[in-house]
């Protein structure tokens, strides 16, 4: 914005835009709202736009706005025909015009998509920077069978990050690990809805119906000779997948499993199947082993 020419006033304006915009543009997503006092559709904008700004603040989101009637020269260089008009500015450049988005869930909706896309530096991604390497290392941990150690890494992230649900899963699942199912249940029972509607948490819930479903079996050697000697006892061979389930061989319940598939995919009303994709959906739906075992369901269920 050049500034040959111009009034001391306009000169004090564009400064102000500049020190209010352009320069925490250059970290930061502003939200720059157009208004006047005598626009109702304005009102009505402004408060939803200000606690959009307060919930969005740690991510680096900031909002600016400009009184057309007290900054007309800021509202001519953008071209500014009506108003609300509200713009995203980035790096001192226009990256989306959001006027046409007038509720909290479409503004939150279209920020979200522009935060993942830009490099953006606020206080919540530095965090995310922070844990990432936390996060793997907790679930390399309980994936290698220190329920103990992991319990204790999902904890510390849990006190950095007590909303993190990557880390609120990790808690349950571990907790789950280590044999204490009623505190993981205690646990997701006190999460909020929203929570609760997170993929991450998914995975604690299937864990903890697997915790639930999987019994110990005293004598896991004579359950396997009966079902050897009854291939047709499903029911025997789904208690057997539980007890190998509980023992920590999801090789066994696996195969187990499958074997009921194989036989009679309908059994009780298909629920080898559905036991095996909770256990699919408790491992990790990304896991290695999950993909080969689900190779091999498909063959069960259409080879």
């Amino acid at each position: 914005m050049a500034s040959l020419g111009m009034s001391a006033d306009e000169k004090a304006a564009l400064d102000a835009f500049r020190r209010d915009v352009i320069e925490p543009s250059m970290t930061a997503l502003v939200i720059l709202d157009f208004w006047a006092e005598w626009c109702g559709p304005c009102k009505q904008l402004t408060p939803i736009l200000e606690k959009i700004a307060a919930d969005y603040a740690d991510k680096g989101v900031i909002l600016a706005k400009v009184n057309v009637d007290e900054q007309k020269l800021i509202a001519a260089q953008f071209r500014v025909q009506s108003i609300p008009t509200v713009y995203a500015v980035f790096q001192g450049q226009l990256v989306a015009d959001m006027t046409q988005f007038r509720t909290e869930a479409q503004i939150t909706r279209v920020l979200d998509q522009m935060l993942k896309q830009l490099p953006i530096q606020g206080a919540a991604q530095a965090q995310a920077q922070e844990i990432e390497p936390l996060l793997a290392m907790g679930e390399e941990v309980l994936a290698g069978g220190d329920a103990d150690r992991a319990l204790g890494i999902f904890q510390q992230i849990c006190e950095m990050a007590p909303d993190n649900t990557e880390a609120l899963s990790g808690l349950a699942r571990a907790l789950i690990a280590a044999g204490r199912a009623d505190e993981a249940e205690a646990l997701l029972s006190a999460l909020s809805d929203e929570q609760k509607k997170a993929p991450a948490l998914s995975r604690a819930v299937s864990a903890l119906a697997l915790a639930r479903d999987a019994k110990p079996v005293d004598d896991l050697a004579g359950l396997r000779a009966r079902v050897a000697a009854n291939p047709e006892d499903h029911e025997g061979r789904f208690e057997l997948a539980g007890g190998l389930m509980a023992a920590g061989d999801r090789d066994g319940a696996a195969d187990a499993l499958l074997d009921i598939i194989r036989a009679d995919k309908a059994w009780n009303d298909g629920a080898a199947r559905t036991q095996l994709l909770k256990l699919f959906e408790a491992i990790g739906l990304e896991d290695p082993w999950v993909a080969a075992t689900r190779r091999k369901l498909s063959a069960a269920l259409f080879g």
